[in-house]
């Protein structure tokens, strides 16, 4: 006679369950979610990181906490946030080299690409090549007739091993033939203050981190990197115009969460990173630094990324990148 009544007990506690379940779920998120940016403080990364962080926490109405983790090209702070408890309050600001280049240049970097949870590109962003003004280099043709008169004179500064920055000098060097000495920073911004110091040549790096400092006259750009000039600088010429045929490179960012959080919870996400994108003053502020905002489905992202690690692994082999 008691198993009635401990199966109908039993099932209202289900039930009680069942009920209490979807209300948490709509109160996410209830406290302050942490955004891993895996890079300097002050860099390219960190700034868009930033920008997210503003807009993203204003959408969900709740508080985004930066922490930056920088090291090994982003692959410390990413593989921390693999590690974090998959309840969407450890989110990972993730690029083009954590999410690609990465995994073809280290032998083990701590993680692999279906270590996390995609919730939503965020932008594609150009990249351009900058030197000191008032030097005798004023364009791509002058920097690349310098070099070859003056070989392993020239130096190019990048925000680490592996780096954007990194393999995008190493792709100049590939397509020029110039012999050009690459010096890695731990992030952008140690290497964008020794170009202005006059202490590297130049710097190939993402417009985010170039766009104040080419518009206050610090910087002069001799191209850009993309297929096509860039709307918020369009008098800087391509790399293809600038005489490098067929220089083609651009980054990409976006948003990941660790593997196993709930799928309503990055539904959520992905919905609420897509609305902060979209604001109109987020939209301004990244077209202005020279990112185009791209958001994209969960599934769109996966398929991307996927699509990306092959190109770019392309590219990594044939610039003979690695670090062991």
């Amino acid at each position: 006679m008691t198993h009635p009544i401990l199966t109908a007990a039993s099932l209202g506690i289900a039930l009680a369950l069942s009920a209490v379940a979807p209300a948490h779920a709509d109160e996410y998120p209830d406290h302050a979610i942490t955004l891993m940016v895996p890079f300097a403080a002050g860099g390219g990364g960190d700034t868009l990181g930033r920008i997210y962080a503003d807009a993203l926490s204003k959408t969900l109405n709740q508080t985004i906490v930066v922490e930056n983790r920088p090291g090994a090209g982003g692959n410390i702070g990413t593989a921390t946030v693999t590690r974090a408890k998959p309840d969407g309050y450890t989110l990972a600001y993730g690029t083009n080299g954590t999410g690609a280049i990465n995994h073809w240049i280290y032998k083990n970097p701590g993680f692999t690409i279906d270590d996390l949870e995609p919730i939503s590109r965020l932008t594609t962003i150009a990249a351009a090549l900058v030197v000191q003004p008032g030097t005798e280099i004023k364009s791509v043709k002058d920097l690349i007739a310098y070099g070859k008169a003056n070989p392993e004179q020239l130096t190019c500064g990048s925000a680490g091993n592996g780096t954007t920055s990194h393999i995008a000098c190493e792709l100049f060097k590939q397509m020029t033939g110039v012999q050009i000495l690459h010096i890695p920073y731990k992030g952008g911004a140690a290497a964008m203050t020794d170009l202005l110091g006059g202490r590297i040549d130049m710097l190939i790096d993402v417009m985010p981190n170039l766009s104040g400092q080419i518009a206050a006259g610090n910087l002069l750009p001799l191209a850009v990197t993309t297929k096509e000039r860039v709307a918020s600088q369009p008098d800087i010429p391509t790399m293809d115009e600038a005489g490098v045929p067929g220089y083609y490179f651009f980054a990409w960012d976006a948003i990941y969460a660790p593997k196993g959080t709930p799928t309503a919870t990055l539904d959520k996400l992905n919905e609420a990173v897509k609305a902060a994108v979209a604001r109109p003053d987020v939209t301004k502020t990244l077209t202005s630094r020279g990112a185009t905002p791209a958001t994209t489905s969960r599934a769109e992202l996966k398929a991307f990324v996927q699509e990306e690690y092959q190109r770019l692994g392309e590219v990594v082999q044939k610039a003979h990148v690695r670090i062991d």
